[in-house]
Formats: C-alpha cells, structure tokens, sequence
C-alpha cells in the first residue's frame, strides 16, 4: 500500500495497517503489533506514519468540505474509482468523490471465501428485479456494489476481460477506433501487473492492477480444463489471452486476490492517492440529482450526515454509480424520457429517451451439481475455473461461460426441488450474449424509491436455448472420465428434456450480477451519451461505469468497466 511490506509478514502489516488507515487500532497498538510480528521498529513507525496522515487528511477535507471542486464523480466503483484516481494525478485540480455506501473495510469484503455473504448486506442495494413470466413469475436478486469500490467490493473477483469482437463492436457503434479491442488492449497492458505465464502480446507487468490465475486451486479446478478439452473445449494457460480472440477455450480463472485478501479496485487505484489534499473521498454520501441550468450541469445535490448538500462543479461532473443509480439519477435531474418523467410529476429538462432503456444482464443457471465421494473445501473465491464456448458453431463470438462453483450453486426453486447434499459441487452455465434487453422504470418522484427493475431475462426463447445448450455442454463435461474420482453422482438436473428442461431453465436461473447498458453510448436516437462518454445534449456531464456498454461483454464486467474509466481519464486529458 504506502510503503514496500516485508515479504515473510507482509500480511499481517497490510492488515495492521488497514485498521490503523480505517481508526480501528491506534498507532502505538499498531507499532507494537508490527514489531511483533517480526518488522523493524523504525519501518512499522513509517508505515504508522504513513496511515496516520491519510486518515487525518481525508478527517480534515471532510470536515472542510468546499462549496465548489473542479471535478465531481458520483460512485467510487470500477469506473469511478478510477476516474478519481486519474483526475487526482493533476494536483491543481480539487476532486470530489462521492459513494452513497460505507468503507471497504468489512470482514466479508475482505475475505474471498466470504463474497457471497455481501449478496443482500447493507453492502448491497437490494434491487430485485419485477417479476417476470419468462422466470415463471419469479423475481430475482440484481446485486450492486454499495461501498467503497462498488461492486469490486462484492463480486467474485473474476479479471474478465471481454473478447475481441466486444470492443470492435463498440468501437463501430461509437464511431471510435479509440474503444476498438487494438486500443482497449493497450489500456489492459498498461494497467495489469499480469502474475501469470507470460505473454508480452496481450498481458502487462508492473501496472496499478494485480491479476493472477486462481492460487494453489481446488483439485476440481485444473480438473475441469482437463475434462473441457476432453470433450473438445480447448485448454488454456490464461483465461484473457489469446483464448479470448477467438472461438473460446476453458483455463483456471483470473482473479483479484492478492496475499489471501480481496483486492477491490480502491486497493489498486484509489487507497494510495487519499493522502493527497486534493482527493477528497467522501462515504456515506448518496447523490439525489444533478443541477442544471439550462442545458449545463453546474453541482450535485447529495445527503451526507443526515442533511442535503449542494456542491458545485467548475469543470465535469461523472456519473459513475453503476446501471441502475446511474439512469435513475439522470430521471430525477429531468433527463430522461419526457413521458416517463412527466408520468410521476418530474420536471423535463433534457429529453434523452434512452435513458433507463437496454438493460441487459448475464444470466446464469442455478445449476449442475455433483456430489463428490467426500466433501471437497472450496479454496480462494470457490469460483476457480470457467469456460467461454459457442452454443452454435457459425456465431462469432462465444456466447457461454460456464464457472465452476465449489459448492452446491441453486436457485431458491432447483435447491428445494432437488435438495443437493451441503457436500456438493456446481458448474453453473451462464448466457453472456442474451438477446433479451429490460428497461427501468420510475415508481415516484422521490429519491428514495428504488426504481423498478424490468430485467426481462430470458424473455427471448432464443436465450433459453442458448443455456440449454450450456447444460448439455456441462453435464458431459461434469460426467466425464476426467471427472469421475470427484463424483458420487449427479444431484442436479439429470436427463431432464423437453418442457421440464426449459423449466428448470427458467427455475434456476439467476443474475450473473452484470447489470450494464442502460445509458449506451452511440450515435443512434437511444444513445445517451456519445463516445467522448458525454451526456448528448448536456453539457459538463459524462458517465463512466457500465451503464455506458452499447452491449455487455463477454464475461464478469469488473475489468471493462476499468476500462471505462480508464477511457474517460484519456479523454479528459485531451477534453
């Protein structure tokens, strides 16, 4: 973090020091700790040193907030997170970054083996999606990231970074070659500080982002690539290499986890710039609207402490608080659709119809689940290994990605419906090149309404045949001879057909957690912002963070969205 750690104990410093950066233990209790766990007296002083001043710093800009900053960035997630980080680099300009959620210091943040428990925590903010005919009814749990970090303080820590034809495709619906995968692939090489096998081609070293392949994985993980290229799903050393420029392939996954801990993007971009006088971060901070006059955003409006702040901005304000906060904020500043927002009493300043519109989201299937001749411990993320294939052969890109999951991964109907044992292991297919497309909708004019949340999942058979073919796809491999030392038998589905395999599709089928799309940049009349990332007929206002993606790519959205920001930072720099 602050300072180089001690190889032998640089564990224990880095979580001595965290308390000490977050006021949970005080200087002299960090001192002592650090000395006994083998480091100097005089290197533990530095660092306490160090912590010490970061936490004071942001005390004092916090208790000094100014009435106007140059930048504003609302969300401090993937993108935000990084455009913060980046705009700070300029030490004229005075940054203001904004996150409705809490630090990101818990326990379950921390520790990968416990991601899921943020799923519903105060960590999250709790959408769940209208119920929808297309899941027999059901509604669905649509995670988002509400802390420090977003949702890099809450997923599963895959470094997915999207396949090539991804970013041609923005790049041509933008009318941009600077989002083109030639581009967007330079960007990943300056960022990534690549642990894996090398590649000077593709992957990078020395960068702000630590990535490496899943550590000393489970024995089901290197399995899995095995029993994939057994059946023809070739296998990789490196889930974001070449495997992902062409038709697929299966490898052991990337993940953000460094020395045991979760490693959110504020760890790698934003923990060490805090120091700084002119970062001010503020936490428990949750944007209402944008102010405008006229056709220019001037300041946000936000609570903090109980009471409602207006701040100006003298340059930019981002948007950068993810797919569903990020439109809903625009409606309620007056942009958005016009009879949408005259619909529940708000005011029209901008009509930009597609905001809110083209919500897509990966869908995964809850699941194929073996139960082992003896219990198999889940290790690092218990998600260790995936696999991205066509369900057709003549499409152009890999329209599944399958993951395994150390544990028995079912949905609040397939789990009762089949009862695996606690024992048991999961390949959860997923569908990451739906056809399907939701939309939002406003349930009032007040801030604290959650929006509603039409995902429309598998609304196109189209989708549900696509994971039809991903369970067959996974049941051969799950039930293959490279698998058999780790199966009992199979406790879900079985050779269900017909109408009760589409049912148990639409059964088990949850969110991959990738909800993106819902501010697309383009050119075409329900594009919102364009692709300079500006709000099209708005000015002084952008957006940085999934929303953006004209169409989501293929695989977890954590690494793209870093891209994102990492985009508009470039952009900015020329702006």
């Amino acid at each position: 973090m602050l300072v180089p750690k001690n190889d032998g104990n640089g564990r224990t410093i880095d979580r001595l020091e965290t308390a000490l950066w977050r006021g949970q233990i005080d200087r002299r209790k960090f001192v002592q700790l650090a000395i006994a766990s083998g480091f100097s007296a005089l290197a533990a002083d530095a660092v306490a040193q160090d912590a010490a001043a970061v936490q004071r710093n942001q005390r004092s800009l916090a208790e000094n907030l100014k009435g106007a900053y140059d930048y504003i960035v609302c969300g401090a997630g993937s993108s935000g997170s990084v455009v913060a980080r980046r705009l700070a680099q300029d030490t004229s300009k005075q940054i203001l970054l904004l996150e409705a959620g809490g630090t990101d210091d818990s326990p379950s943040i921390l520790a990968p083996l416990q991601w899921y428990m943020n799923v519903g925590s105060e960590r999250d903010w709790g959408y769940m999606t209208e119920p929808s005919p297309a899941l027999n009814g059901r509604s669905i749990a649509m995670p988002m990231g509400k802390a420090l970090g977003g949702g890099s303080s809450i997923n599963a820590m895959v470094w997915a970074r999207g396949h090539k034809n991804d970013f041609d495709g923005w790049a041509d619906l933008a009318k941009d070659p600077n989002w083109s995968y030639e581009h967007v692939l330079g960007i990943y090489r300056r960022i990534e500080d690549w642990q894996g096998p090398a590649d000077e081609k593709r992957r990078g070293k020395g960068g702000l982002v630590w990535v490496a392949p899943a550590k000393d994985p489970s024995p089901l993980a290197p399995a899995m690539v095995q029993a994939a290229d057994s059946i023809g799903i070739t296998a990789y050393d490196d889930q974001n290499g070449a495997m992902m420029e062409g038709v697929g392939g299966c490898a052991i996954a990337n993940l953000r986890i460094r020395d045991g801990r979760r490693a959110n993007i504020p760890a790698s971009y934003l923990h060490p710039v805090m120091g700084q006088p002119n970062l001010t971060v503020l936490t428990g901070a949750q944007v209402r609207r944008v102010v405008l006059s006229g056709k220019k955003a001037t300041s946000v409006e936000f609570i903090w402490n109980g009471g409602v702040r207006k701040i100006d901005a003298g340059r930019e304000i981002i948007l950068s608080m993810g797919a569903i906060q990020t439109p809903h904020v625009l409606m309620l500043s007056g942009i958005g659709d016009q009879a949408e927002l005259k619909r529940v009493g708000l005011e029209v300043v901008h009509h930009l119809p597609g905001v809110g519109q083209n919500f897509q989201d990966h869908t995964m299937v809850g699941g194929c689940v073996w139960e082992p001749n003896e219990a198999i411990p889940a290790r690092n993320n218990s998600a260790e290994a995936t696999f991205f294939w066509k369900s057709d052969a003549s499409i152009p890109t890999p329209d599944l990605q399958p993951f395994l999951i150390e544990i028995p991964y079912v949905s609040e109907v397939t789990g009762p419906q089949f009862k695996p044992p606690a024992s048991c292991w999961s390949i959860a297919p997923g569908i990451v090149r739906p056809k399907s497309r939701g939309y939002l909708k406003l349930r009032s004019n007040r801030p604290d309404d959650k929006i509603a949340v039409f995902a429309n999942s598998l609304q196109e058979k189209a989708d549900v045949d696509v994971l039809i073919r991903g369970i067959e796809l996974v049941r051969e491999l799950g039930n293959s001879a490279v698998m058999k030392p780790f199966v009992k038998r199979e406790a879900v589905p079985g050779p269900l057909k017909g109408a009760e395999l589409e049912a148990f599709v639409r059964n088990g089928a949850v969110s991959y957690f990738h909800a993106t799309c819902t501010c697309k940049m383009g050119h075409d009349d329900m594009a919102v912002v364009d692709n300079n990332l500006k709000i099209r007929g708005i000015d002084n206002l952008r957006i940085a963070d999934g929303s953006i993606m004209p169409d989501v790519t293929t695989g977890n959205t954590m690494a793209p969205c870093v891209v994102i920001g990492e985009r508009l930072a470039e952009i900015l720099a020329i702006a």
